[in-house]
């Protein structure tokens, strides 16, 4: 902890069109040029880390550009994934057909890799060799260093075990447990590859939340909220011996704009969210549907050792948020906590969760990070006198 506010995101950032272009085809399943992909995924990467150090991000990473989506990746690095989910679309958007409507005619239009149809779970999951993420990682490393960072001071990223297994269809396994054992297993694979390589790890989780209005949409409360202790069970169990420090985990209600007025609360999820080994807690605090929800933290405190990452800027607007308007943010948030160290600034979620989607124009998604870090800069001069 220091005496300032620290800056990161969420973790996706745009990708060039004629990478989520090529994205796309492959996630349809037509047969790309594997070296042609590697190479704008190179390309992309090394313009996505010099602009978060241009902009002054303190936690960077490879903004996932060379990866489909934030989770259906995995059907390239596993076994056991093939053919086509029918993913429920969220409950909020079904109440209101005519912004469904909207919705498919604007953001869902054009090359993009639809999260609402990712493959299902047909055979038993593995995980293969390491060599992508190994790659990806190297990767990452050698570029890091050309702009003076070290490992230390990025992240990679990593699905929660229940996204897949709440948003891929299980059409092997016997029930939800063992499918969601067997996903575990694999990612146990990837998580440690992560961190032997020295990044911080982050699972993102958004299953943690936004399942409540998902795949839980028609069931009791309390059947949610027992299938987030089991995912936190399965993500301690695969980090076992893994100081907390290098753990991230990212929590959010979706990554569109909507009404979210099925969202649940964060007080209703937080006795089995706090059970999670993480070194840093990243939740949305920015949109209006949760920007009052660091009041929780006034009686139910943050687990030891945690930093809260505050979501201050909205991923799903286009607004740019005057730094003024992050700076209240942030010492609102902190006057929630015991401690304003153990607060760092970031966004709601990321900004392009999968190839070709996102609301957020890709000029105007570098414009709202510099708010965010001058934001934080002005939080730090009322909180600590400095910036």
């Amino acid at each position: 902890m220091t005496d300032r506010i620290r800056t990161t995101h969420a973790g996706s950032l745009p990708r060039p069109a004629e990478l989520v272009a090529l994205h796309a085809r492959r996630f349809a399943g037509e047969t790309i040029d594997a070296k042609e992909l590697a190479a704008l995924a190179r390309r992309a990467t090394v313009d996505i880390v010099r602009r978060q150090c241009d902009v002054g991000i303190d936690e960077v990473n490879n903004g996932e550009v060379g990866r489909e989506s934030f989770f259906t990746y995995v059907q390239h690095r596993m076994t056991g994934f093939s053919g086509q989910s029918r993913r429920k679309p969220m409950r909020d958007l079904v109440k209101y057909p005519h912004f469904l409507a909207f919705l498919q005619r604007t953001a869902f239009a054009g090359d993009n890799v639809s999260l609402l149809q990712p493959p299902q779970a047909t055979g038993p999951i593995a995980y293969g060799d390491t060599a992508a993420i190994d790659a990806e990682c190297t990767e990452l490393t050698e570029i890091l260093r050309g702009f003076g960072r070290d490992n230390a001071s990025a992240f990679v990223s990593a699905p929660s075990p229940g996204i897949i297994v709440a948003a891929m269809e299980n059409r092997h396994y016997a029930d939800l447990n063992a499918y969601l054992d067997a996903v575990a297993r694999a990612l146990a694979v990837e998580y440690r590859a992560i961190l032997r390589h020295g990044f911080q790890l982050q699972i993102d989780a958004p299953d943690l939340a936004m399942e409540r209005h998902t795949y839980f949409a028609d069931r009791p409360l309390g059947e949610f909220v027992d299938f987030v202790a089991r995912v936190g069970n399965a993500i301690n169990a695969a980090l076992i011996g893994v100081p907390k420090e290098r753990i991230r985990l990212h929590v959010c209600w979706g990554n569109y704009e909507g009404p979210h007025d099925e969202d649940v609360p964060l007080a209703d999820i937080w006795d089995a969210l706090k059970q999670i080994d993480c070194g840093e807690l990243l939740l949305s605090m920015a949109n209006p549907r949760h920007a009052h929800e660091h009041h929780l933290f006034e009686t139910r405190k943050l687990p030891r050792d945690t930093t809260l990452v505050a979501g201050v800027i909205d991923t799903t607007t286009n607004y740019i948020e005057h730094p003024d308007t992050v700076a209240d943010r942030l010492v609102r948030i902190a006057e929630s906590l015991d401690d304003p160290r153990r607060l760092m600034a970031g966004t709601d979620c990321g900004f392009e969760t999968s190839a070709g989607y996102s609301s957020v124009i890709d000029d105007i998604v570098w414009q709202k990070l510099a708010a965010m870090v001058e934001g934080a800069r002005r939080a730090s001069r009322m909180l600590f006198g400095r910036g």
